[in-house]
This record gives C-alpha cells, sequence and structure tokens, in this order.
C-alpha cells in the first residue's frame, strides 16, 4: 500500500492504494467521483478519460501512482460556479448524447482537443480524434455537432457545411 497525493478538481486529496491501482478506480473508489466511467478496462472506448496535468489520458490504462503529485481534472471538476462548462452546454444543446454513458469520456475528450487545435477545428479532424472513444447509441453525428458548436464558442471552429 502506498500513500499517493493529487490534485483533483482543484482540490489536494490523498489516499492509500496498492500500487496496481488503476486512476479510474482510485478516482471512483477512493474519491467517490463516479462522473469517470469504467467501460472496457482494455483503453478502447474512452470512457474513462480524464485530464492530467492539462491532457486527456485514460485512467483505465494509468495507475494512480502515475498521478501522484498531479493536476487531475474530472468531468465533475468542469462546471463552475454552477455553470456548465462551454463543451458540457454544447453536448445539451446539441442532443450530443443518449444514454449518457461515453458522454464524460467525450466531454473531455472534446475539452483536450478544443485546447489542443486553439478551436480551430472541422467534422473531419473532430472524427478523427474521437476515434479513441466509443459511442453505441449516437451514431457520432450530434456529438461531432456538439464539439464544433463549442469549438465555435471557445475559439471559432471552421464548421463545414452538412
Amino acid at each position: 500500500m502506498a500513500k499517493i497525493t493529487m490534485t483533483v478538481n482543484g482540490r489536494q486529496v490523498s489516499g492509500q492504494c496498492d500500487d496496481r491501482t488503476l486512476l479510474v478506480h482510485f478516482i471512483r473508489e477512493n474519491l467517490g467521483l463516479t462522473g469517470t466511467h469504467v467501460g472496457c478496462d482494455t483503453s478502447q472506448c474512452g470512457a474513462c478519460v480524464v485530464h492530467m496535468d492539462g491532457k486527456s489520458v485514460k485512467s483505465c490504462s494509468t495507475l494512480a501512482a502515475q498521478a501522484a503529485g498531479s493536476q487531475i481534472t474530472t468531468i465533475e471538476g468542469l462546471a463552475a460556479n454552477g455553470e456548465l462548462h462551454p463543451v458540457q452546454a454544447a453536448f445539451k444543446a446539441n442532443h450530443g448524447l443518449q444514454c449518457g454513458f461515453c458522454t464524460p469520456g467525450m466531454v473531455m475528450t472534446a475539452v483536450d482537443m478544443i485546447r489542443r487545435h486553439g478551436g480551430q477545428l472541422d467534422e473531419a479532424t473532430v472524427r478523427a480524434e474521437l476515434e479513441g472513444n466509443i459511442c453505441r447509441c449516437t451514431g457520432y453525428h450530434n456529438i461531432v455537432k456538439s464539439i464544433l458548436a463549442a469549438a465555435a464558442e471557445m475559439g471559432g471552429a471552421r464548421v463545414a457545411a452538412e
């Protein structure tokens, strides 16, 4: 057992865990933040995406010990002062979710995608960037639409004609 300390959603937290504990399990079981989902446990589906030091990581393939000392943001940490993050608001406004299981990972991936591309996204780029996230319900159309809408609000996207 090791004691791990990290900052999660702006709050310093500590907990005991085995060396082999995955970050997703540490977040869910030790911290009670269940918005980060366990989908496949093989890093294929993207339901577990969180930000570690500002970059997207799949928390089902990251050890909690690897995150020690890091800044972690989960889906619960995106909204501020009761206001949805622009990506969360865009998913709501554009019906970018259906069952909602993949949504936290999709949103976290989208926030990082928009940050990395400076908001300069088109449909082809968004679809390529979502390759590591699986949605079994929506057919992706409204997810892509949501990300492009958020990118436009956050930094100016080139939206291709539909």
